[in-house]
């Protein structure tokens, strides 16, 4: 009996050939955190990474209809998941096991079995990034995230809106509570640009910029209100997949490199704290 759990790792573990897990928040709904997530992540495979998504928001999955797949993922050997590919990045998503208007109804327990699957039973093979679109608040997907995998770092993403930056406030403190390293903010739908230029400032643009400096946090950049987004989004067309010289995909790949350099150098950090006993 005494043997019982021997050998067992305790603790986050981390995944085989994935060098960087990213993920990305908000803290409320409706600021476009993941239209953020699958442009950064098309944008970072068309940066030459190797990258994963995961749809960690159970109760509202929009991945499979933004990257246009929404076909069952296959089970291969060990009865392991194979990770859907599409527009050049591996992703999974509860939508693709449950698609359709059926609303899922389920407890903590489940949501962390869920999400362990998600990280370890799928064949992720070799990954530079895998990000991860969080749902909405601060519960059960996160802590379950950080008991299961160490996180690189998270981007948090809001409006700059008062009632948005409310909510991604309490984001920056869970990350802080759960001890995962804040990468920096994005301002997504910062002003919105009309056909004869004039600039609208819908939301409040600035407003996530100084709250990044107010924590001491990067500001990641901004990224315009543009029907082309919504719509690229409808068709599972993410307008990152223009490339980095597309005028309306730019900024998604000006936040895609930031992105990249600050999980590098937090990555570079970890690794080289040591523990003096």
């Amino acid at each position: 009996m005494g043997h019982m759990g021997a050998g067992v790792p305790q603790g986050p573990q981390p995944l085989p050939g994935v060098a960087h897990v990213v993920a990305v928040g908000s803290g409320k709904g409706g600021v476009g955190k993941t239209t953020v997530a699958v442009n950064l992540s098309v944008a970072l495979a068309k940066l030459g990474y190797k990258v994963g998504l995961i749809d960690a928001d159970i109760y509202g999955p929009n991945v499979p209809t933004m990257m246009g797949a929404t076909r069952q993922p296959n089970v291969v050997e060990e009865n392991r998941i194979e990770p859907i590919l599409a527009h050049g990045v591996k992703f999974i998503s509860i939508g693709l096991i449950s698609p359709g208007d059926k609303p899922l109804v389920m407890r903590g327990p489940m949501l962390h079995q869920i999400i362990r699957q998600f990280l370890q039973q799928v064949e992720w093979g070799e990954l530079d990034f895998l990000i991860i679109d969080l749902p909405p608040g601060t519960g059960d997907v996160v802590i379950s995230l950080v008991q299961t995998v160490p996180l690189t770092g998270a981007v948090v993403v809001s409006t700059g809106s008062s009632v948005a930056l409310e909510d991604a406030r309490k984001a920056l403190e869970m990350f802080h509570q759960v001890k995962v390293d804040v990468l920096g903010l994005v301002e997504n739908m910062s002003q919105m640009t009309l056909p004869n230029g004039e600039v609208i400032d819908v939301f409040g643009a600035g407003g996530t910029e100084r709250t990044a400096a107010q924590f001491g946090l990067d500001f990641l950049g901004g990224l315009d209100l543009n029907p082309s987004i919504r719509e690229g989004g409808d068709r599972g067309l993410p307008v990152a997949l223009a490339g980095p010289e597309s005028k309306l995909a730019k900024e998604f790949y000006d936040v895609a490199r930031r992105v990249a350099d600050k999980a590098k150098e937090a990555a570079s950090k970890s690794e080289n704290v040591f523990e003096i006993s």
